[in-house]
C-alpha cells in the first residue's frame, strides 16, 4: 500500500507556447521528472533532444561499446530527423519566437541583457540552418560503409565482428580516432540540435505554476479553450510499504 493516498499537482500554461506542467508532491523527496508531448511536432523535438543527448554523451567516452551506442544513436537521429520539412519547420518556429520576443524590447519588466542574448541565439540558429544546404544528414546517407552498419544494426546481433569485420576494426582503433570520426558524423546535425534546444528551452521556461490536489492519484482539469503542447510532470516518488 502507498504510504500516502494523495498528491499535489502543479500546472503551467504558457502565454505563447502552450506548455502544461504538472508536479506531483508526495511523502518522499526523490523527484522524478516526465515530459509528455501533446502534438506530433513536440514529440519529434523531444525525441531528437533525447537522441542528441545520448549520442553526444557516449561519443565523449572512450570504450568501443560506448562509441557503438553513440553511432546507433546517430542512426536513430538520421531516421527521426529525416523529414524533408523539419529544418524549415524549425526555422519558422524560431522566427515566430523571435518576433514575439522582439516585442518585449524596452519592457522595464524584462531583463534586456537576457533578452538580447536569447535573440542572438535564435538568429544564429536560424542562420546556421539556412547555411546548411540540402537534406540534413545526406552526407551520412551517401556513406555506404555507415549505411551498411545501420542496416545490420536493425538485425538482433547483426553487428558481430564476423558480420562487419571493418566495423570491428574501427571499434578497435584508438579512442581519439573514433571520437574524431563521431564528431565529424554528428557535425551536420548540430544546427538542428541547437534549434531544437532553443525551442524546448523557451517552451519550458514560459510557464506559470498553480497547485492542484489529486485524490487517490486521480485528477482532471478542463482546458477551457487553452491549448497546451506539452505536459510536464515532476513526481516526488512515493515510499511503498510491503508485506501485510
Amino acid at each position: 500500500m502507498p504510504a500516502c493516498s494523495f498528491a499535489a499537482f502543479s500546472f503551467i500554461f504558457t502565454g505563447f507556447s502552450g506548455i502544461l506542467a504538472l508536479t506531483l508532491v508526495s511523502c518522499a523527496r526523490i523527484v522524478i521528472s516526465y515530459e509528455f508531448p501533446l502534438n506530433e511536432r513536440i514529440r519529434t523535438l523531444l525525441r531528437l533532444e533525447d537522441l542528441y543527448g545520448r549520442a553526444h554523451y557516449f561519443a565523449s567516452k572512450s570504450d568501443p561499446e560506448e562509441h557503438h551506442v553513440a553511432l546507433t544513436s546517430l542512426f536513430e537521429i538520421l531516421d527521426v530527423g529525416g523529414r524533408a520539412d523539419l529544418k524549415s519547420d524549425l526555422m519558422q518556429e524560431l522566427e515566430r519566437q523571435k518576433q514575439h520576443l522582439d516585442a518585449l524590447r524596452n519592457n522595464p519588466a524584462i531583463s534586456q541583457e537576457a533578452l538580447t542574448s536569447v535573440l542572438a541565439d535564435i538568429e544564429k540558429a536560424i542562420s546556421d540552418m539556412f547555411l546548411s544546404s540540402g537534406k540534413t544528414g545526406q552526407e551520412l546517407r551517401e556513406n555506404d560503409w555507415l549505411m551498411s552498419i545501420k542496416q545490420r544494426s536493425a538485425i538482433p546481433g547483426g553487428v558481430c565482428q564476423f558480420d562487419l569485420p571493418s566495423y570491428h576494426f574501427w571499434l578497435n582503433q584508438n579512442a581519439e580516432v573514433r571520437r574524431l570520426d563521431l564528431g565529424e558524423w554528428l557535425a551536420p546535425f548540430l544546427p538542428i540540435r541547437n534549434g531544437v534546444q532553443i525551442i524546448l528551452k523557451l517552451l519550458r521556461e514560459s510557464g506559470k505554476t498553480t497547485t492542484q490536489l489529486a485524490h487517490q492519484g486521480v485528477y482532471q482539469q478542463t482546458m477551457a479553450g487553452r491549448l497546451a503542447q506539452m505536459l510536464r510532470i515532476r513526481l516526488e516518488r512515493l515510499r511503498l510499504r510491503t508485506g501485510n
